[in-house]
């Protein structure tokens, strides 16, 4: 079965003003759809591995044919990438985080405000194109990381707990080129449930569930 574009969670217009309606729709139904497209184009030819999930399939690069490697690496993750990043957003979110991952953050960071300002500089020093990941092992251990374009932690064996997409496209007709006031605005749309259900599938070694076909 081919992969298929997740619906939004929430309306275009949800997450106003810290991400404007026209940029979800854009981001959405334009660059997300494309990359499910190409990532199914990709697969056209090779049926055994069509029943993989998005995310087994950018675990493991190195194992899947030279042809299409790089059409996996680009548009499987950027399906895997996108479709995190819509949940782990909603509407009246930000704020200080709770539970299990706000522990985390203080244990590895000392406090939330200084692991913000260690992501945020993660996302601005990130050249050209990529995501800023707050990542991590089975053992709850976690670590700020940037990726270019598309790629994910789990290429790396990390487990992706929330990541911010510092891709133009994702910021550039609200903010422009100010990726530093997008970066600092995007904590008010965050959505620390889904991110501490997120650390749970993280802490007890769960993968996702494969992702919509």
């Amino acid at each position: 079965m081919a992969f298929e574009l997740p619906p939004l969670p929430y309306d275009y217009a949800a997450l106003e003003s810290t991400i404007d309606a026209a940029t979800m729709k854009l981001h959405h139904d334009m660059h997300h759809a494309a990359y499910v497209k190409n990532l199914n184009a990709a697969l056209e030819k090779y049926p055994n591995l069509q029943s993989k999930s998005a995310e087994d399939l950018i675990r493991d690069l190195n194992g899947l044919p030279e042809d299409i490697r790089g059409a996996v690496r680009n548009n499987g993750g950027g399906h895997v990438n996108h479709s995190m990043f819509w949940k782990i957003m909603k509407p009246k979110g930000g704020g200080d985080p709770s539970g299990p991952v706000a522990e985390a953050i203080q244990k590895a960071f000392g406090s939330f405000k200084d692991f913000q300002t260690k992501f945020n500089d993660a996302g601005v020093k990130q050249f050209g194109s990529g995501w800023v990941w707050l990542a991590g092992k089975r053992g709850g251990d976690v670590q700020i990381l940037s990726t270019p374009n598309q790629d994910n932690p789990i290429s790396q064996g990390l487990f992706p707990i929330f990541g911010n997409d510092v891709w133009e496209h994702a910021y550039y007709l609200k903010y422009n080129n100010r990726r530093p006031e997008y970066l600092a605005a995007w904590w008010n749309v965050v959505n620390w449930d889904e991110i501490n259900k997120r650390f749970e599938s993280l802490k007890t070694g769960q993968l996702e569930p494969a992702l919509a076909r």
